[in-house]
């Protein structure tokens, strides 16, 4: 397919629409129309312009928050995008995504991203799809240079060569890092020597001169087209102004002001031999007036309706098949197995579905999970990945976004904070930002928790910290069922959904029904009724409560024990049936600790709306405020027991 190449004239109308659009733009900020930061691309559009230039329609593009320019090279309205900068109605995201987020996804950008770097392993993401999909799309991302010393960054380049995926990378350095200069941060000549020391074919580009971005931009997309795998340019540029809106660019010495100047990309078309200069100053002066009388039009426009403000949080709940796959009759199996099994039931129902993190395809995972499923549906689906929390979260969530139904583990919940901005500032507001033009349909699995001899690294409970954040779901299987069922509704969900398996549950047995139709991510389970009191819990806290149910029924107090199981969405109705059922003495267990664990969230909910009904203040038993040494004698001196546990419950019965 052979896209057509626009002429000089055309490519300079591009580069002027742009200049002018930011102009306005930053005008619009000084009069008061837009709130917050603009970051403007002034003197960096010839980038844009050649690099949209050679690439094909379908072709997906990324960008930093210094982005406008992407998207009107994208062809998105420069209206929609002026509204969106402005926070109007019309916005292309609504109002929701401002200057430094927006989209345009029918156009094929994917959007900006406000988080220094981490474009980068979406990008990944973005192009393993089109690579699973064999579509022959790319994937382009623009960075700045700052974000070359970003650790998402470099995981995504050894991400990309690992993987050999078509993706292309532009840095557009324009030798500032924000306020900084790069080359005071930066030992490095050029930034294309980091990418090919990591073995990543690698260009250093005149990003002021559209027609050699363009021929850049072409030879990287015909070598990923052709299976070469990922390319870096660095693209040369100039900032004509300052960082942001309101940047008086104090710190900026003069003579990097003029040099800056003399290397404007329009004054340098203008200047070219044989350039018309008058045939591109009326050029200029349309897009001038064009951009004028556009942001006179914005200005009229409405803000966005405070009705529509929790919209698109969530996706409607996946509909059930009209004829699913059977379900089995119920066969023990190891809570480990079970997930083994929801995976390849899923993998067999939906060929999207890809399984990937560290030791996770040929070794089957460092606690057997994965086991046998690279042999069974091949290592372009079930694949290990390079020790890049960053490179393994991001690219699931751009894999998520062009349609895959990416599975990626993460190997210890611990782990997690090395990367957690692509799960919080990434994955959880694709489809808000979007209104659900997009979203990251992808299901993270790690597992946490004490077991004998695991070190304070290797051993927190995480669920409070993500069950915190709108945009994912949060779930925690206490059981082989549930293990088998929660993993299959994650799959299926339309948005990010976290498992949390417990290492320490890995071997327990029970029965597991496979097949049937898959469940929604919702909704608790009542694991023993007693009318006496009840004890809300999830995860490990679920074992340790029947036991104490035990306990406590051999001395006629008879406990209910309900398996909260998904902690976002919380299922309020179950919890306030259980709490009229056990006449208001409620208490929550969990193996996190107690100060700001997710405990403190259920028990103020339950405070809430059922203060009239309570029987005694709601009680906590949780782990006390200590890191987990890891000898087993210091654990058990720390972690709820059933002995405690029924300690608390009498405590609440008897007051």
């Amino acid at each position: 397919m052979t896209t057509p190449q626009p002429g000089p004239a055309d490519l300079f109308r591009s580069m002027a629409l742009i200049r002018h659009f930011e102009a306005q733009a930053l005008e619009l900020s000084r009069r008061g129309e837009v709130a917050g930061s603009i970051h403007l691309c002034t003197g960096q559009e010839a980038i844009p312009v050649g690099a949209m230039s050679a690439l094909r329609p379908g072709d997906r593009v990324l960008s930093t928050y210094r982005g406008h320019g992407w998207a009107l090279a994208c062809g998105a309205d420069p209206a929609a995008v002026m509204a969106e900068i402005a926070q109007r109605a019309a916005g292309t995201n609504g109002g929701r995504a401002g200057s430094p987020l927006l989209s345009a996804p029918d156009q094929g950008f994917l959007g900006e991203n406000s988080i220094v770097g981490a474009g980068v392993p979406i990008a990944t993401g973005v192009a393993m799809a089109a690579a699973l999909q064999e579509s022959g799309r790319v994937a382009l991302v623009s960075i700045g240079d700052g974000a070359m010393n970003q650790g998402a960054t470099t995981e995504g380049l050894v991400f990309a060569a690992a993987r050999n995926l078509p993706v292309i990378l532009v840095c557009e350095n324009n030798g500032w890092s924000e306020m900084t200069p790069i080359a005071s941060v930066s030992r490095t000549g050029d930034f294309a020597d980091r990418a090919r020391a990591l073995g990543v074919h690698a260009e250093v580009v005149d990003g002021g001169d559209p027609e050699q971005v363009a021929d850049a931009v072409r030879r990287a997309a015909e070598r990923c087209r052709a299976g070469g795998g990922p390319v870096f340019l660095e693209c040369k540029t100039v900032r004509l102004c300052g960082h942001y809106n309101k940047d008086v660019e104090h710190y900026r010495p003069d003579a990097d002001r003029e040099a800056a100047a003399a290397a404007d990309p329009l004054r340098r078309f203008r200047d070219r031999p044989g350039a018309d200069r008058d045939e591109l100053t009326k050029i200029e002066n349309a897009a001038a007036e064009e951009m004028a009388a556009l942001a006179e039009r914005v200005v009229a426009l409405p803000p966005p309706d405070p009705a529509t403000v929790h919209d698109h949080v969530y996706g409607p709940a996946p509909s059930p098949p009209a004829a699913g796959t059977p379900e089995q009759p119920a066969k023990d199996m190891p809570y480990w197995r079970a997930v083994n099994s929801a995976l390849a039931d899923a993998m067999d129902a939906d060929p999207g579905v890809v399984v990937y993190g560290e030791d996770v395809g040929f070794a089957g995972g460092i606690f057997g999970v994965t086991r046998g499923l690279q042999k069974r549906f091949g290592d372009r689906r079930v694949f290990d990945t390079p020790i890049s929390e960053a490179a393994i979260l991001g690219s699931a969530v751009g894999a998520a976004l062009d349609g895959a139904r990416p599975v990626v583990e993460i190997m210890w919940a611990d782990f997690m904070f090395v990367a957690l901005d692509q799960i919080i500032n990434q994955a959880a507001n694709v489809r808000y930002v979007n209104r659900s033009r997009l979203a990251a349909p992808l299901t993270i699995r790690m597992q946490q928790g004490v077991t004998p001899g695991s070190c304070a690294q290797h051993s927190q409970s995480v669920e409070a910290f993500l069950a915190h954040v709108p945009g994912i779901k949060v779930g925690l299987p206490s059981t082989p069922q549930d293990a088998y069922a929660m993993t299959r509704a994650a799959i299926d969900d339309p948005d990010p959904v976290v498992l949390i398996e417990h290492r320490g549950m890995y071997t327990e047995t029970g029965g597991v029904a496979r097949g049937g139709p898959v469940e929604q991510a919702r909704g608790a389970r009542t694991r023993r009724t007693g009318a006496d009191a009840c004890v809300l819990t999830w995860g490990t806290g679920v074992a340790t409560a029947l036991a104490a149910a035990e306990l406590l029924a051999a001395e006629g107090i008879e406990a209910t024990v309900l398996d909260l199981r998904w902690l976002r969405p919380l299922d309020d109705d179950a919890i306030a049936g259980a709490v009229a059922r056990a006449s208001g003495r409620v208490l929550v267990v969990h193996e996190a600790t107690r100060t700001g664990g997710f405990g403190a969230e259920v028990a103020a909910r339950v405070t809430e709306a059922h203060f009239a009904s309570l029987a005694a203040p709601v009680a906590r038993v949780a782990t006390p405020e200590i890191r987990m040494p890891s000898a087993p004698a210091l654990q058990q001196a720390v972690l709820p027991t059933p002995g405690r546990v029924a300690a608390a419950v009498r405590g609440l019965v008897t007051r």
